[in-house]
């Protein structure tokens, strides 16, 4: 039986398992409390899996791999965060206040949660429109990572990738809610697991072992310029007298630069471009004659934003530290905690024993999610270094440097045929668990917060289910059409920014609402609002996620990637996430505003922090 027959049985069989939960949820979905917090009464081993599964998608296997594959092992600094944080903290700490208060006040959502608790139609309903407008970039980023893989596997067309996925998605999330979500996540999360564990098996053994890859992987550099130095006398030959030997590699890598834009010419533009630039064809015979000379290309251009290789952290104070500290591991590592489609998660169990049952397995998930990802990232440089692999470093071996092509690549060469194709469940499992409960939240957030508790709806309120399926198709849609528009190599910086946004609006608010009787309902509106929109300011004309990344706003409306192009106290702000600039101030305006408004009656907040804090269960 060859390879892709047995993928489609496997995947039938998938697909049918997938189906039967999907039909369990809807079946089980009786009441309006089933489709959005699956009833309360969700395992803690469901719970755990469904939410590691959700926070765990392509974005992390696929983006944060590929980022792992330019940073380096750095990146593993995000998975200490995320198992803390993002575990820990979130389920002890933040769970159990969530889940109590959510029963105290029956919120169904996050936005809900928010808003009842500072009595605010207007914090649910702007809470859910934040949602629902910039959550499809995050899932955009999800199912590209998931399209990618499909397409480099089986050669089939993006588009139909992306489309397929999304409306397979959609389907069960449509029919099942929460429950569907969550059944189907528990399956997801199992097959992640056993998926990854084997990638790191096969990934340390293609290299020899653990000692051996690591010790590869950090002669990299070396070997890198060991190479230019074997090619040097050639270069010299073909570069003008006047550049200098320790300016050569500066000359070749800006010549090789301006080589690549030849790729899009026809034959008479290619032909004026070799005119106009006389080394342009010395140049090229060069790397065509030796292609490993894109290692120190690559190594150079790293090094000039801080890159001291890939088991080291970039230079202190270099625009790649800041970039890896603040958006790689501080932004999505901190911003986990005010995640709504996570958060809801909180409230779908029906103890406080429950959540700490889930901290075990929920930990352990992460770490072989994160961990394998970003490990194998790293060490795929290691292995298409080798000459029988095509001798080039892993953002050098991929079509246009796209790094949300080099897992796939990786997974593709380096693994067994079978696995290579079989891996695609675990990628489809980490897509699918995150893009179903994305999906359910975009709909609640305008079905649930936005039109029946919100600023449009009533004290009755009705039709929330009806309208949340609506709002699925409406994020389903908006989802697919950025999947076209955003750029290549986006995925990490997308899963970053949502991130940090929602850090931003949401924490000081969601923090305040669990912890501080004190905070009032002022607090909480100038709190969001303020994070927000500095926050989208920020990454609009501040921000520059990635080097080829501008701001996108002040690219676009004033013609400069960046308002701040220069260090401001040697810090460079444009390399800076916007969650360290945005979160300290809503922090700020939720504190002062609050502590100079008048705070909510008693009789309400003893029903919302009634048995909050004791140690007796509610």
């Amino acid at each position: 039986m060859n390879s892709v027959m047995t993928l489609s049985i496997v995947a039938i069989l998938y697909l049918c398992a997938v189906g039967y939960l999907g039909f369990r949820g809807y079946k089980a979905t009786q009441t309006t409390a089933d489709y959005l917090v699956a009833g309360r009464k969700a395992h803690p081993v469901v719970m755990a899996l469904s939410y590691g599964a959700t926070f765990i998608s392509t974005s992390a296997i696929v983006g944060f791999g590929g980022a792992a594959a330019v940073f380096g092992m750095g990146v593993l600094w995000l998975t200490v965060l995320n198992i803390f944080v993002g575990i820990f903290i979130a389920f002890v700490v933040f769970g159990k206040r969530t889940r109590r208060m959510g029963v105290h006040l029956q919120a169904h959502t996050f936005p809900e949660l928010l808003g009842r608790r500072f009595n605010s139609r207007f914090i649910q309903a702007s809470c859910g429109l934040i949602i629902l407008i910039f959550m499809p970039l995050y899932a955009s980023a999800v199912l590209i990572g998931i399209a990618r893989y499909i397409e480099s596997t089986f050669t089939v067309d993006f588009a139909v990738a992306v489309t397929v996925s999304s409306i397979v998605v959609a389907a069960y999330v449509i029919a099942g809610g929460l429950k569907g979500v969550m059944y189907t996540d528990a399956l997801q999360g199992g097959i992640m697991f056993v998926g990854m564990i084997v990638l790191i098996f096969y990934t340390y053994a293609q290299l020899g072992g653990v000692v051996d890859a690591h010790k590869k992987l950090d002669a990299v550099p070396e070997l890198a310029a060991s190479q230019w130095e074997a090619v040097f006398p050639e270069v010299r030959a073909a570069a003008p007298e006047d550049v200098a030997d320790d300016a050569l590699l500066g000359w070749f890598a800006g010549i090789a630069e301006e080589l690549k834009k030849t790729a899009t010419m026809d034959d008479a533009q290619k032909a004026a471009f070799f005119e106009s630039l006389a080394s342009a064809k010395a140049v090229g015979a060069i790397l065509k004659a030796h292609p490993e000379l894109a290692n120190q290309l690559v190594v150079a251009k790293l090094s000039k934003g801080g890159f001291q290789g890939w088991t080291r952290m970039p230079k202190k104070g270099s625009p790649m530290l800041y970039t890896l500290i603040t958006s790689i591991i501080m932004g999505v590592g901190l911003g986990v905690l005010a995640q709504p489609q996570l958060a809801v998660r909180f409230m779908t169990v029906k103890s406080d024993q429950e959540l700490h049952r889930a901290v075990l397995v929920g930990s352990v998930f992460i770490l072989s999610m994160t961990g394998v990802a970003f490990t194998a990232g790293a060490l795929s440089n290691a292995w298409f270094v080798m000459p029988e692999h095509g001798g080039k470093v892993a953002v050098a071996s991929v079509p246009g440097g796209n790094i949300d092509s080099i897992i796939p690549a990786f997974i593709n060469g380096a693994l067994p045929k079978w696995f290579g194709l079989l891996f695609m469940l675990t990628l489809l499992s980490a897509a699918m668990s995150t893009l179903s409960s994305q999906f359910h939240t975009m709909g609640t957030a305008i079905g649930r917060d936005f039109f029946e508790k919100g600023l449009l709806g009533t004290k009755g309120g009705g039709g929330t289910v009806l309208i949340t399926r609506l709002g699925i198709v409406l994020g389903l849609i908006a989802t697919v059409v950025l999947c076209f528009v955003l750029p290549e190599g986006i995925i990490a910086a997308a899963t970053a920014i949502f991130f940090g946004l929602c850090a931003a609006a949401f924490l000081p608010a969601y923090m305040g609402a669990l912890f501080w009787k004190g905070m009032t309902k002022a607090g909480a509106i100038a709190s969001v609002c303020a994070g927000f929109f500095f926050g989208f300011f920020w990454i609009m004309f501040i921000q520059m996620p990635k080097a080829t990344l501008p701001a996108l706003l002040s690219n676009y409306l004033l013609g400069k990637p960046t308002l701040l192009p220069e260090p401001i106290f040697g810090i460079h702000w444009n390399w800076v996430e916007a969650l360290f600039v945005a979160l300290p101030l809503s922090a700020v305006v939720a504190v002062v505003v609050s502590l100079m408004t008048k705070r909510e009656p008693d009789e309400h907040l003893a029903l919302c922090f009634g048995g909050i804090g004791r140690k007796a269960e509610k």
